[in-house]
């Protein structure tokens, strides 16, 4: 039987959820944090990034190399992102949108494809160790709900 949560959707939340047997996730926060100018992000700094602020004003490279979503193949760079959001242009708030969902979409499908693979543990861990890199390395240490939650859900990070 599908388990559905409501009102969860941080991207780390639906990570540790689905290890704890959440299967549908119905959330605002990827299209409102779009719309306040915040964007989801991975790679080698991934949690969030808040285009209004203004070292973000001359920065010409596109939100995140390789996402599929308008504003990253379309080109729009950090910088002209910035601007628009500035002057409250509402292209920027659907732009934004269109990367947030492009996020959470390939997180989604990461997670699916580790599910049905058998390695949701690995993904997991890997999602976490990407987000929490450890006070000795300039980060921040996994959150002791992180911990737990995991844990109850089998996976010990």
């Amino acid at each position: 039987k599908p388990r559905y949560l409501m009102g969860v959707g941080y991207p780390l939340d639906l990570v540790v959820c689905t290890a704890l047997g959440v299967d549908m996730y119905d959330c605002v926060y990827p299209t409102r944090t779009a719309r306040f100018g915040v964007a989801l992000v991975g790679g080698d700094a991934p949690g969030t990034m808040r285009l209004k602020a203004n070292e973000y004003g001359a920065d010409e490279r596109v939100i995140m190399e390789g996402c599929e979503c308008q504003a990253c193949k379309g080109g729009y760079s950090r910088a002209r992102l910035h601007g628009l959001l500035k002057n409250a242009n509402p292209l920027a708030a659907s732009l934004m949108t269109s990367h947030n969902i492009a996020y959470m979409m390939t997180l989604v499908r990461g997670m699916r494809t580790a599910i049905m693979e058998g390695r949701y543990a690995d993904f997991a861990k890997g999602f976490v160790g990407d987000q929490f890199r450890g006070k000795e390395s300039g980060g921040q240490d996994v959150p002791t709900w992180v911990r737990e939650a995991l844990a109850a859900g089998g996976i010990e990070v």
